[in-house]
């Protein structure tokens, strides 16, 4: 296909050469980030050129919009992560592009070991609405999203007072009950946050988390596709539970992501280690401490493992997500002209990205 551009719009889309094995694609779409290439949004002393840095790096895979994710911390670590994704929007057009708001990943989520993950536990704490204004003033209102489990008393209230001024809400990292999550989704609840993980290896076979997330139609479930999170038969079975379009691929990327194998120092995990089949460990152990693979390449194992075509992976990766970034990841007229033209490495099982234009202006990656 041929994309006509006009005024950083597509105004047309037309027929193109059949002979090309090139893809155009929208810009894929990731709305869970917590770091790339070393770049860190829950590092200590974060600053404005962080979130900066990793805009280019995230734009330079092919991600042109994302979120970036603040987890589990103290109020004042969270708002500090706030204010410099705040300062970084105000003053680079770039960022201001890229970022339409911020996910904050806890700090109301599961202190038990094994749903926690990584979150540090003695920073997690129940839902307040007043800490909540708090984080939307140090920001100017740039929360959007919000992963907390719905075990807490007043977590009904938390989510429907937060549905109501347009956050979106995802259950995640959570021991809630069936009953618990149902009324959670009542409230408002929206997301499932990386379903299948922020959870321990062990749990009731009946009597868990999963299922009411599964069952539950009004959840749209993100899930992170890189070959190490998800067994592939779990991966099949939660796209044909809640079918692709209710299913949206998400990095989860921490900072080591792009980086070489080998042992790294983590403000989150502490010493983890980088295997070169992509496997990011707490060192020493076989417990995942992070994902790494880029969102590009988790399209592609999503198609591989999932059994689903390249047509839904990259509506996972662009559209599905979309729709909770303003209705953006689609190829029609009107839409913002954020493009990628891509290859296909059969052997690497990769996907190449060789152009991507921003407002319908090729990026130079400058």
């Amino acid at each position: 296909m041929e994309v006509i551009v006009d005024d950083g719009r597509i105004q047309a889309i037309e027929p193109g050469r059949a002979d090309q094995e090139a893809w155009l694609s929208p810009g894929l779409v990731d709305l869970q980030v917590n770091g790339f290439g070393g770049d860190d949004v829950n590092i200590d002393g974060i600053d404005p050129g962080v979130i900066h840095s990793l805009t280019k790096k995230m734009i330079a895979t092919g991600v042109t919009t994302y979120l970036p994710t603040i987890i589990t911390a103290s109020e004042e670590k969270i708002t500090a992560a706030l204010r410099a994704v705040a300062e970084a929007r105000n003053c680079n057009t770039l960022v201001a592009d890229a970022v339409p708001y911020v996910h904050v990943e806890g700090p109301n989520i599961s202190p038990v070991d094994g749903y926690r993950g990584a979150h540090a536990r003695e920073h997690i704490r129940p839902p307040s609405l007043a800490e909540f204004e708090r984080w939307q003033q140090a920001s100017g209102g740039l929360v959007g999203m919000v992963t907390l489990s719905p075990h807490w008393d007043g977590a009904e209230e938390y989510i429907a007072n937060l549905s109501r001024s347009g956050v979106y809400v995802a259950i995640g990292h959570t021991d809630a009950t069936a009953e618990q999550i149902r009324r959670a989704v009542a409230a408002g609840a929206t997301l499932s946050t990386h379903l299948g993980n922020g959870s321990p290896a062990m749990i009731p076979r009946h009597a868990n988390s999963l299922w009411p997330q599964l069952a539950d139609d009004r959840l749209t479930a993100t899930l992170i596709a890189d070959g190490h999170h998800l067994p592939g038969d779990m991966l099949r079975t939660i796209l044909r539970a809640k079918g692709t379009a209710r299913c949206i691929l998400i990095s989860d990327a921490v900072a080591i992501a792009g980086l070489p194998p080998g042992q790294y120092m983590t403000p989150v995990g502490g010493e983890v280690e980088l295997h070169q089949n992509g496997r990011l460990s707490l060192a020493g152990t076989e417990f995942l401490a992070g994902a790494v693979l880029p969102m590009k390449d988790g399209i592609l194992r999503a198609v591989s493992c999932g059994g689903i075509s390249l047509a839904e992976g990259l509506c996972m990766a662009t559209e599905n997500p979309g729709r909770f970034a303003g209705g953006i990841g689609m190829l029609r007229p009107g839409a913002a002209a954020d493009l990628i033209r891509f290859t296909i490495d059969r052997d690497s099982n990769k996907l190449n990205v060789e152009r991507i234009w921003l407002k319908g202006i090729e990026w130079s990656g400058a």
